[in-house]
């Protein structure tokens, strides 16, 4: 009898014992963590030339047709906006021209009209409607081509920029095509540097283009695009860049102005597997350097992996460990443990600030 109630007393005793077990091992939190992937590496150097800033196109501006000058309405040095009026001839000429052939046009306007009622009942015949109504259609071009004439006495801009010169003055004659004005197109500015051939030869390896400029209090820098780079050296074994302004930068920058061009070129273009990680997720285990790797199934491992040790700032440089697909832990990664399983703090979206939506 105390034989059979001790044996019952052992297996509650490992009822219990098992019990607590689960309940301590089912109470262990779970982590959450945040993670990131390895972005690849990219070294840089950032070189400096000097440029000068362009305006788009210079343009000679004239009248389409001949004629006296009447009016001027520009000078030198003006910003003038599209379309905007800048001189005007005497079109006195030009509108009796247009007059004299709108009452020829009203007036066979109206016997062609008469003709086609006589060939509707059958009065006439057709080849003579027909004549009729070319000589209408003639007489119609001709009018629209002096009504152009009277259109081109007036000289508009075509487009933004400034009147550089003005070469004539108001009573004298000019011929169609005689430049007036000599006129800067500044619709978009651009700037040209030369760069020499080492530079060239890595042109395909610029990051990015953008000019400097600086003054006694500050130094402004204006992001750029690249238009174009010629093909051929010049007798200096030079290469002239052209690039453009990517915003307008208003009247803070003028044609002729000295600039300062600046080219960040990748110098890691030849390197492969190498992995730029965050600092702090980067443990020490038994003297190596490890990050733990998310896997599918929401748990994670160690991964030892080879660090630069020339590093500075929050990034460090991975060359052996990573192939650049891992999800790796970024934050807490001294309280985790080998298998365990954690749970992901989603980033909230750029439009979804603090994550409120």
């Amino acid at each position: 009898m105390k034989k059979k109630n001790l044996v019952c007393t052992s297996t509650l005793l490992i009822c219990i014992l098992c019990s607590c077990g689960k309940t301590q091992k089912s109470s262990l939190p779970v982590h959450s963590v945040e993670v990131t992937c390895p972005s690849p590496s990219c070294k840089t150097v950032t070189k400096s030339y000097s440029g000068i800033v362009r305006e788009a196109h210079e343009i000679s501006l004239g009248f389409k047709t001949a004629g006296q000058i009447k009016y001027i309405h520009v000078k030198e040095g003006d910003r003038v906006r599209k379309g905007e009026l800048l001189a005007e001839l005497d079109d006195a000429d030009y509108k009796l021209g247009v007059d004299a052939l709108q009452i020829q046009y009203d007036q066979l306007k109206d016997e062609v009209a008469r003709t086609r009622k006589l060939f509707e009942q059958k009065s006439v015949s057709a080849n003579d409607y027909e004549k009729a109504n070319a000589g209408l259609k003639q007489l119609g071009i001709q009018l629209q081509v002096n009504k152009n004439k009277l259109e081109y006495t007036k000289l508009y801009s075509p487009t933004d920029g400034y009147i550089q010169s003005v070469n004539f003055s108001p009573a004298e004659m000019v011929d169609a095509g005689t430049p007036l004005f000599t006129f800067l197109d500044v619709s978009h500015l651009e700037v040209n540097t030369d760069l020499p051939s080492s530079t060239f030869k890595v042109i395909n390896n610029v990051i990015s283009y953008d000019c400097r400029v600086s003054s006694e209090k500050e130094s402004q820098t204006y992001p750029m695009d690249f238009i174009s780079i010629s093909p051929k050296a010049d007798g200096n074994q030079l290469y002239q860049l052209c690039l453009k302004f990517k915003e307008d930068p208003k009247k803070r920058i003028t044609p002729g102005m000295n600039i300062e061009v600046c080219l960040t070129v990748n110098e890691n273009t030849d390197s492969t597997g190498n992995f730029n990680i965050p600092l702090c997720s980067v443990f020490k285990s038994d003297g190596n350097s490890c990050v733990w790797v998310l896997k599918e199934d929401s748990t994670i491992e160690k991964r030892i992996i080879t660090i630069d040790s020339n590093f500075s700032g929050e990034k460090v440089t991975v060359s052996n460990g990573l192939d650049g697909s891992e999800r790796i832990v970024r934050a807490g990664v001294n309280s985790l443990l080998e298998g365990e399983k954690v749970t992901v703090i989603e980033e909230p979206e750029k439009s979804n600030v603090g994550g409120l939506i």
